[in-house]
């Protein structure tokens, strides 16, 4: 048996990078898993794959930032399987246009909020109600380490994150009575064709990559570190902040 074999999934941000490996992951580990991405072809070609190689997936398109589209998807997955355990509220991400908060755009910022944290709250909001009929839980929440130091020109996306930490404390106590787990893996770079292209692109970045002290991590780090606390195995872990970060925090 796997380490989630019987718990149902839902990862946001399912089509591509951490938010893929994951769901792959964790479907060998016998979950059953709810794929949720905006990208309908790659989102149902990545559960078909899953359901071949002999697991069991369901993709639901889905919008973070839109409460229709979550409420619809959330809906969707209890109809399939009957339950949830699992929330890895995933999607995220920043873009070039952030910056220091007195030039990044103002529609950056509320990019950034709206999708990064909002998307959290929203997905958690949908999930939690589910997880009480199904007897509990464990949310794992996406931040970054740009939550836990300060990084320059990132002011929109570090307002985000450092919000989803906060956030994660708040909903570990109160949901505590009804058997839900909250916690946040922090993430630093990870080799995602994304974030590979954007130290390509930004030059300043360079003396940041000098302190990852065991190099960049892989997609596979973060899922590894979703995959631990979605498990039983951190059934008495909540409220913790789990870096997959290479030592940068440190350094």
């Amino acid at each position: 048996m796997g380490r989630l074999s019987g718990k149902v999934a839902f990862i946001t941000g399912a089509s591509g990078g951490i938010g893929e490996v994951t769901a792959r992951h964790f479907a060998t580990e016998g979950a059953q898993v709810v794929l949720a991405a905006r990208s309908a072809d790659r989102g149902e070609a990545v559960a078909n794959e899953i359901r071949q190689a002999g697991g069991d997936a369901l993709y639901v398109e889905t919008d973070v930032t839109e409460p229709d589209s979550v409420s619809a998807a959330f809906d969707t997955a209890f109809a399939h399987y009957s339950r949830l355990d699992v929330l890895f509220n995933n999607a995220g991400g920043s873009t070039s246009r952030d910056g220091p908060l007195t030039e990044a755009p103002l529609d950056e910022f509320w990019r950034c909020i709206k999708l990064d944290l909002f998307g959290t709250w929203l997905c958690s909001r949908a999930a939690i109600p589910l997880m009480r009929k199904s007897g509990g839980g464990s949310i794992i929440n996406s931040a970054s380490i740009v939550g836990e130091m300060g990084i320059p020109n990132r002011d929109a996306y570090t307002a985000a994150k450092g919000g989803v930490i906060a956030l994660t404390r708040s909903m570990a106590v109160e949901f505590a009575g009804d058997n839900i787990r909250v916690n946040v893996v922090i993430p630093g770079a990870v080799t995602t064709e994304r974030v590979k292209a954007f130290f390509e692109k930004e030059p300043h970045l360079k003396k940041q990559e000098e302190a990852y002290l065991l190099g960049f991590s892989d997609p596979i780090d973060v899922a590894n570190a979703a995959l631990f606390l979605a498990s039983d195995e951190s059934r008495r872990t909540t409220g913790h902040k789990l870096p997959v970060d290479s030592g940068i925090l440190i350094s």
